[in-house]
């Protein structure tokens, strides 16, 4: 292993540095983006009986808010109880955002990751084969096995680059799309919330027979 980084020159280093990178990230998006922590179960139901009860202290609007994702659209959704239907879904479309923007943390690094890795692979190469050609030009073709030891070693920067970015751009996909799943579903529950919210004025504001 040791060889082949030799091998590659100096553009192993910022390739294996991004390889770590990229690792972290991955391992840290792994754990930040578990579902309980996103969605915990049952927050949904809970947090409707609970604003059913009219039991709706700013303190424990604020206290939800803290708990997790979810927490925060419900509460964002509370927050406008009062409110037309449409201010209520304008709430919690921008808390949306603000949410997704947090919980892509990283990910656009990892794609930078995934598309500077073969770039960076190539540039390694390249220099590579100019150093190779360089040394034909000054002393010959010589043996032409280690002509052939000398392109594969030039090679191994694109291969490297590449073992980089396949996995980055695999998990940038994949966390992309996750998220995008848990911002339907968080936004499903914040609309279950506001049409409950929306049954129970009703209701009350209906003149008594």
């Amino acid at each position: 292993m040791l060889e082949l980084v030799k091998a590659g020159g100096w553009p192993m280093i910022p390739l294996l540095l991004l390889a770590v990178l990229a690792l972290a990230i991955v391992v840290e998006r792994f754990w930040s983006l578990r579902r309980k922590e996103i969605l915990p179960p049952g927050l949904g139901e809970e947090v409707r009986r609970w604003a059913l009860s009219a039991n709706l202290e700013p303190s424990h609007i604020e206290s939800l808010r803290q708990t997790s994702p979810l927490g925060a659209l419900l509460a964002a959704a509370l927050d406008v109880r009062h409110r037309s239907r449409d201010v209520v879904r304008e709430r919690i479309e921008d808390t949306g955002r603000h949410l997704v923007h947090r919980m892509e943390r990283f990910l656009n690094t990892l794609g930078t990751i995934a598309a500077a890795g073969p770039l960076l692979g190539l540039l390694g190469t390249v220099i590579g084969m100019i150093q190779m050609f360089l040394g034909i030009l000054d002393h010959g073709v010589g043996d032409v096995t280690q002509l052939a030891g000398g392109i594969g070693k030039a090679l191994v920067c694109t291969a490297t680059g590449m073992l980089v970015a396949i996995p980055a751009l695999i998990f940038h996909r994949y966390f992309r799309g996750k998220v995008t799943g848990y911002v339907i579903e968080m936004e499903q529950q914040a609309m279950a919330l506001s049409d409950a919210l929306e049954a129970r004025n009703a209701a009350a504001a209906r003149p008594q027979a």
